[in-house]
């Protein structure tokens, strides 16, 4: 719905009619509403969890961000992603229509798809997709001016994102079920060599 439109019908002079809604406008950036919300609350089926920074699209949860501080000793990459995977559990709502999730402890970020495990959360290097940028900037600063400006983060979602299904069968009982799985095509490679640079080693 978000790359392709929303298909909608409705009466015009007595006739049914069809057209496409689109939900984000990815020709022109600034069409779009970006909002981030700090300390977002989330409550569903009576849990109440609060998420640390959600980037929103046109009203939609895109972005969740994981924050840890690096003054606290058991904040860890690690332990930001376990947050992750919890909120995931028990507020999924949250997670319909997201893009990308963020991991940091503070002074090490990572980014990854909606189902990508932990080894698979990557760096984002570069702020401006032409250089990789200095050891001595934040590496959160960079992912933010790199990968959270406007043109690049809807590039990612509309060309990035795709869905797999996979197919299994309980042996017990013999029914199959199809599964649909959120993947981040391509988004490791991209986050390991910098965003649209030329592939190092």
């Amino acid at each position: 719905m978000l790359t392709e439109g929303v298909k909608v019908s409705y009466q015009k002079n007595g006739s049914q009619r069809g057209d496409l809604v689109w939900l984000v406008d990815f020709t022109n950036p600034q069409n779009n509403d970006f909002v981030v919300a700090n300390q977002l609350t989330v409550i569903e089926n009576g849990v109440n969890k609060r998420s640390d920074v959600v980037l929103f699209i046109n009203g939609l949860p895109l972005v969740v961000i994981e924050l840890k501080s690096a003054a606290d000793e058991n904040a860890t990459i690690k332990s930001a992603y376990q947050q992750l995977q919890t909120y995931k559990q028990a507020i999924p709502s949250l997670f319909t229509y997201n893009g990308l999730m963020i991991i940091s402890d503070g002074l090490e970020e990572k980014a990854g798809s909606l189902s990508a495990g932990l080894s698979r959360f990557m760096n984002w290097k570069t702020a401006d997709g032409k250089i990789e940028a200095s050891h001595l900037v934040s590496q959160l600063e960079t992912l933010i001016k790199g990968m959270l400006n406007k043109e690049t983060l809807l590039d990612l979602i509309r060309h990035f994102i795709v869905f797999e299904k996979s197919k299994s069968e309980d042996p017990k009982t013999g029914v199959v079920t199809i599964e649909t799985v959120k993947k981040g095509q391509g988004m490791p490679c991209l986050l390991k060599n910098c965003y649209r640079l030329p592939q190092v080693g």
